[in-house]
């Protein structure tokens, strides 16, 4: 899956997790319609009561239900697993064209956690309560929060619990929450990416930048330095097509593109990256990315020789920022021009030559 695909699945996932919960919602509807669920059941045992006394219970089928303090029924036996996690809400497990799907239900029966998951565990660290939901069709991950709400408006390739720390994976970039009472925050963000099939790594651990830039923007920082690093040693300009529109096309300066000794241009190490905030001439935040990047370059000299010339030069990118969206306004690369060795002189004539020479009789 490439970027642009990831960052379109991680938009739409919010939609698509409504979208699950109102499918299933009717199918959990249309069951409850045509079951058997009564004001009675058959109890074989109960296994547990929440605050308000109501009760889980397992009838003489095996299957799960929900007793009031009553002692009537208000959700049918026809789960495979129930268990309360407050807020009058149920993690439910059901067999689901054939397969055996987790959610949440609450005390109607109804869906309110889509049936899309293969499993979902609780977390807790002091008073921060989370779960994280893998889901069945990838095995991507959700984290929502104690009351079910998405914590991030995006699913995860991945996710570690560690102590107090959550680690979420997104493609090749990973994120570091600490948890506490007021939630998540994120603490190092590990962006990954590469160019001219080299690879780079951007490390951000300041609070500030990482209150201010979100993993949707910190990935699209990443693909803007490869597409610019594409461009800048390439002279291609379609690989701008992804960081900009095309009347700024002129603000990215190609690596010495007026010199036209230089035959090709490669990159051979890229390092040295960090963002820092910009002043900003608008009510926006503008942010300025400094790349090192190596590169070999191949060019004719004064004897019409081709030569190779190694050098590390500094490029900078620079983005507009507005609101959870980020943007390339321009790049260039410092230096005019490469570090050339001195002037390659042509071989002088040997005088010898003509010294050995016989003379005339």
């Amino acid at each position: 899956m490439n970027k642009h695909t990831r960052l379109l699945v991680s938009v739409l996932f919010a939609v698509i997790i409504v979208l699950a919960v109102g499918i299933t919602r009717f199918y959990m509807n249309v069951s409850n319609d045509t079951g058997s669920s009564g004001n009675t059941a058959d109890v074989a045992e109960i296994i547990d009561s929440d605050s308000e006394k109501n009760q889980i219970f397992i009838d003489t089928n095996g299957f799960y239900g929900i007793l009031n303090a009553s002692g009537y029924v208000i959700v049918s036996p026809e789960w495979n697993e129930l268990s309360f996690i407050g807020g009058e809400m149920c993690l439910a497990s059901r067999t689901i064209s054939g397969k055996l799907l987790t959610g949440c239900i609450d005390y109607e029966g109804n869906a309110v956690v889509p049936f899309i998951y293969k499993s979902i565990t609780e977390y807790s660290y002091e008073d921060c309560v989370f779960y994280a939901a893998e889901t069945d069709s990838d095995g991507s991950c959700v984290i929502y929060d104690e009351n079910f709400d998405p914590c991030f408006m995006r699913s995860w390739d991945s996710c570690t619990v560690s102590e107090n720390n959550l680690i979420l994976q997104s493609g090749e970039c990973s994120y570091t929450y600490s948890l506490g009472e007021s939630g998540f925050t994120c603490t190092l963000a590990d962006i990954n990416g590469s160019a001219a099939d080299v690879s780079f790594s951007l490390n951000i651990s300041s609070r500030l930048l990482l209150s201010k830039l979100n993993s949707f923007m910190l990935e699209k920082v990443a693909e803007s330095i490869s597409d610019y690093l594409e461009f800048a040693v390439s002279g291609d300009q379609t690989y701008l097509a992804d960081i900009t529109d095309l009347n700024n096309y002129g603000s990215f300066k190609m690596l010495f593109p007026d010199d036209e000794k230089i035959v090709s241009r490669k990159l051979t190490d890229i390092d040295n990256i960090f963002i820092y905030s910009d002043k900003s001439d608008d009510s926006g935040q503008s942010y300025t990315v400094s790349i090192t990047a190596g590169v070999q370059i191949r060019y004719i000299n004064e004897n019409d020789s081709v030569k190779i010339l190694s050098g590390s030069y500094r490029a900078v990118l620079k983005f507009n920022a507005s609101g959870s969206e980020i943007t390339a306004v321009s790049g260039e690369f410092l230096s005019s021009e490469p570090d050339y060795p001195e002037k390659e002189d042509l071989p002088e004539k040997d005088n010898n030559d003509e010294a050995d020479k016989p003379e005339n009789t």
